[in-house]
């Protein structure tokens, strides 16, 4: 079972959300968000904490209001695979289905506004705002899936590790509302070098290598080990060995 959680309190009103224009909530009006109130709630977890195990019923979907998760799936011999992150308003659980099919765990402290299964679906059928969001970010997962099978499949390494950092900039570029992708950007690194290693499909001592290779060639700026500043965008995106623009999501 998964670690239970406190509830957080007090609640954060919709129109005060820091991930309201990017959520699944983002299309919804006035009284839309006031449905949405009456059946939210708040749950925070710590670094290292499962917010739910595989197999696991879920009686809630959610949205993540800040921190960093992973998706994980474990084999039948036991071996474990990192298949997914959970960033700032992604959204958690799947409506028609009762139980989740990954481990989800915190990388970094997390907090997810959650809304009770049942009331959500029966939402989702009469609001066709809520419906139309979803559906968008649906097929959002489906093309940054296709591009992830690219990157594990045909990336070089240094490639796989500027493409990572560059989700990460893009993604917080966009939730501080920072125009143009060709500014500076500075985050800090949400993933272990063990994780990264993990997740890229590559051993520590390369993560570390094109880490260091990277800030000695100026693309990054790295302070300590995770407070990292891209002075432009763009080249951080030519060595990701993306083609296409590197304009950010609106």
């Amino acid at each position: 079972m998964s670690v239970k959680p406190r509830p957080l309190a007090p609640q954060i009103a919709c129109g005060d959300c820091q991930i309201r224009h990017r959520a699944v909530c983002a299309r919804c009006d006035g009284d839309e968000l006031r449905a949405l109130e009456e059946i939210k709630y708040y749950r925070r977890f710590e670094a290292g904490q499962t917010l739910v195990w595989s197999g696991d019923r879920m009686d809630f979907v959610a949205s993540v209001v800040n921190g960093i998760a992973t998706l994980t799936q474990t084999m039948e011999d036991g071996r474990r695979q990192m298949v997914g992150l959970l960033l700032p308003s992604d959204f958690v659980g799947r409506p028609g289905r009762a139980r989740a099919p990954y481990d989800v765990t915190a990388t970094t402290d997390v907090m997810l506004c959650c809304f009770r299964r049942e009331p959500f679906e029966a939402m989702i059928r009469e609001t066709p705002h809520l419906a139309q969001r979803l559906l968008e970010m649906t097929l959002d997962e489906l093309d940054a899936a296709r591009e992830w099978m690219l990157l594990l499949g045909r990336k070089t390494a240094r490639e796989k590790i500027a493409s990572l950092l560059a989700i990460l900039a893009r993604r917080n570029a966009t939730l501080q509302a920072r125009a143009g992708s060709g500014g500076t950007i500075t985050f800090d690194l949400p993933l272990t070098r063990e994780a990264m290693s993990d997740y890229l499909g590559l051993t520590l001592e390369t993560v570390s290598r094109q880490i260091s290779a990277l800030r000695r060639d100026g693309v990054i700026h790295l302070e300590g080990k995770r407070h990292i500043t891209v002075p432009d965008m763009n080249r951080l995106l030519s060595e990701a060995g993306d083609d296409s623009d590197g304009g950010l999501v609106d």
